[in-house]
């Protein structure tokens, strides 16, 4: 295993030297805002990617057929051409961006700044924060996959968990309070739309997602990335795709979102209000593959920060242990079943396990 182009063999001793370096740094609660503000010039070896990871592939010119992100107006439409670009994005895309989605701007942009106040507050305040324990209702931390990952990611994370789409707003940093509160109320709501609008793509009753239960619990984490002094050495986040049923994302005006598509990585160009949509895995395990999970990554960038907010729809808490497999409607003779039946639990559990490694888990899970 290679990881900053150095062997990891435990006999020459580099990975016993990266797992120090990792927990000194961890143990800083400092993140890679505090390297940022320590002026440093070159970024830590634990940060830098090996070179096929970083490839750029270059994609067919910008705007040409078939190499856009799709862009669905969610009210200036019939019904009827919502649900078909739906279907026709998360049949070969996985993810498009929404416009019209019924969230104030306002909201959006108070998002943004909160989560700035947040990452952007005194260290010594900031850090009260920091953990990796799971069962923390909120949290700062960089990287949640620090200790196991191959190379670690140039951002710093709050997450937010909200079991059944509720927590005490009283648990919530009082710099962005206000802001997460008004903004999570918001995608509960459009998550019941796209609920119906993505059940009814699949070509059943608009209800059916909902039956399922498989949206109910809410994970809002919220990135920040600095501007990296050596961008081309390291990522913002290693190529995935979400464990979730479905993610809702908002990032900034910066950029640096990229999707994998027909083998080549192409922007999500940032659009003024817009929000993106990207099937999770459990999307494309329940639909039999029907529908994709999208692979996606974020370059790390010299200009910064980078703000993103991800809110990660998953199953209530009563189905935690509910096995979800494909669905009878996608199976027949001659489409059999391609995953074996899971709850989230483990997925979740294997998920984490192996860290953004730049691999799917959804192979794991093949029959």
């Amino acid at each position: 295993m290679e990881v900053a182009g150095e062997s990891c063999d435990v006999e020459n001793g580099a990975y016993s030297n990266r797992a120090i370096e990792v927990k000194e740094f961890d143990e800083t609660k400092a993140g890679v805002k505090g390297l940022v503000d320590s002026g440093v010039k070159e970024i830590p070896k634990f940060f830098i990617h090996p070179p096929e990871t970083l490839e750029r592939p270059v994609a067919a010119e910008s705007g040409g057929a078939g190499y856009e992100v799709p862009v669905i107006d969610l009210r200036g439409l019939e019904r009827e051409e919502i649900v078909r670009g739906i279907r026709e994005a998360s049949e070969t895309w996985g993810c498009f961006q929404m416009v019209n989605h019924g969230i104030p701007l306002t909201i959006i942009e108070e998002m943004v700044e909160g989560v700035r106040r947040f990452h952007e507050q005194p260290q010594e305040m900031k850090m009260e924060w920091y953990s990796r324990d799971r069962k923390q209702p909120v949290r700062y931390y960089c990287n949640g996959d620090l200790h196991v990952s191959n190379a670690a990611n140039w951002r710093d994370s709050i997450s937010c968990e909200f079991p059944d789409g509720t927590l005490d707003p009283e648990a919530l940093p009082l710099l962005c309070r206000k802001e997460i509160t008004a903004y999570i109320k918001g995608m509960t709501e459009l998550k019941e739309i796209l609920g119906e609008l993505v059940s009814e793509a699949l070509g059943l009753k608009s209800d059916h997602l909902k039956k399922m239960g498989c949206m109910e619990t809410q994970t809002l984490v919220c990135h920040y990335y600095p501007g990296c002094p050596q961008p081309d050495l390291t990522l913002g986040a290693t190529k995935h795709s979400d464990p979730s049923f479905l993610t809702i994302l908002l990032q900034d005006n910066i950029g640096g979102l990229q999707v994998l598509h027909q083998g080549h990585w192409l922007d999500i160009p940032p659009l003024h209000g817009a929000l993106v949509a990207n099937l999770g895995d459990l999307m494309q395990l329940v639909t039999n593959d029907r529908f994709k999970s999208v692979e996606h990554r974020v370059l790390a960038r010299q200009v910064g920060p980078r703000i993103s907010a991800a809110c990660f729809f998953y199953p209530s808490t009563m189905s935690g242990y509910k096995l979800y497999g494909p669905l009878m409607e996608f199976l027949s003779d001659d489409n059999r079943p391609i995953y074996r039946e899971t709850d989230v639990n483990e997925y979740l559990e294997y998920y984490r396990s192996k860290g953004l490694d730049g691999t799917s888990a959804l192979p794991y899970f093949k029959l």
